[in-house]
Parts: structure tokens; sequence; C-alpha cells
């Protein structure tokens, strides 16, 4: 149960975020998770947006380049070692998880989003070690 991801690059400058986060929400696009990692120059932005064929649309409009990648957004309980719910079946299965990073929501427990190697495999990994994982219903956050 994929959903899916939007990653732009951005100059490393004050306001361009802000420019982002105001194309996407005067369009009625709600960010539901995000990560930023920079460099000296660039920032590598990825998030999930409540309508990802919108946002992609209002990105494009804009001049961005843009790419849309399937992700996972799963459970985690949130207290002291409730991540390895997620965590460990993966890497029983050796699943490699290339980066993670939480939604913007607040809850007993945590969503994750999560880009894996192997998205199949990991969806019957998941399910079968009775993760809750989102679909389109991750919108409704």
């Amino acid at each position: 149960m994929p959903v899916k991801q939007i990653s732009v690059s951005l100059e490393n400058m004050p306001g361009k975020l802000s420019e982002v986060s105001d194309y996407l929400g005067e369009n009625g696009v709600n960010i539901i998770a995000l990560s930023v990692a920079d460099t000296a120059d660039i920032s590598a932005v990825r998030f999930v947006p409540s309508d990802p064929e919108k946002a992609v649309n209002v990105l494009r409009s804009h001049g961005y380049s843009v790419k849309v990648t399937e992700v996972l957004a799963v459970e985690a309980p949130n207290h002291p070692g409730g991540l390895n719910a997620v965590l460990k079946p993966l890497k029983q299965r050796s699943i490699n998880v290339n980066y993670l990073y939480t939604c913007l929501g607040r809850g007993e427990n945590t969503v994750l989003i999560v880009g894996v190697d192997k998205m199949d495999e990991a969806i019957q990994v998941l399910r079968a070690n009775w993760v809750h994982m989102y679909d389109d219903d991750l919108y409704g956050l």
C-alpha cells in the first residue's frame, strides 16, 4: 500500500521552502510529511502531499523539476523501542531502509514514511508482522 512522495531540489537560501509551501497551500495541497536534507548549495526536499497529482502540477507550473516515488506510510508505537516494530521485520528479510522520516501530525502512534529497496516484499513482511500501513487514508490525517 504505497503512498506518493514528491521530491524537489531547492536552492539552499532563505525563503525557497516557504515558496513551495505557499504555492501548494494556495492550491489547497497540504504537506502531510516532510524531510529536508541540505548540502552547501542545494536542499533535497521530500514530502507526502494530500493531493500528489495536484502537487506535481502546481510545482511543475512554477518551473520545479519534480520526482514522484512510492513510499510506505506505516505506524510505529510511540514508546522506547517502538521503531523496531517496523525495522526488525525488514532487517530479517534483508530489506534496506533507504530513508525514513515522520509525518507532521501528532498522536499516540507515530506515522513513518519509509523508502525501501524492495517495495512488494516490504509490504508483505510488514503485513505479516501486523504493522498498520496507510494508503490514501493517510491523506485524511
